[in-house]
């Protein structure tokens, strides 16, 4: 069973009008070398990010915890199956905090927003 839920919209044109104030900076201090990698090849880079910061931020919520105190963004990486279907890798703090614990995500984006929802199931109740 579900026992956290945390939902975030994001507005793809702020993401994009950061990426084009502060570049690699910002993209380096928030998504992995992967996702970046995977976003620039794609038409629509800004909807990409934009769904990847909103999963970071869905999670964060879902666990209840701050950025700063319990792990960084990097910790945190959306990754595809070869299906397609996004998912969430942790690394560094965050690998401890999610320890024994399933993670659901979903994404959408239009050319306007997107959105992620992250489930957090613990690992005993499945």
């Amino acid at each position: 069973m579900f026992k956290d839920l945390g939902v975030d919209l994001v507005d793809v044109h702020r993401i994009e009008k950061i990426i084009e104030k502060w570049g690699r900076r910002f993209l380096e201090r928030i998504f992995t070398q992967n996702e970046i990698h995977r976003c620039n090849k794609r038409v629509t880079a800004a909807e990409c990010f934009a769904a990847r910061f909103a999963a970071k931020e869905a999670l964060a919520k879902a666990l209840g915890h701050g950025w700063c105190q319990h792990f960084s963004w990097t910790d945190v990486e959306v990754v595809n199956q070869e299906s397609g279907k996004p998912h969430i890798s942790v690394d560094g703090k965050t690998k401890e905090l999610v320890k024994n614990k399933r993670i659901v995500l979903s994404l959408s984006h239009t050319e306007t927003h997107a959105v992620a929802v992250v489930a957090v199931e613990d690992g005993n109740d499945s």
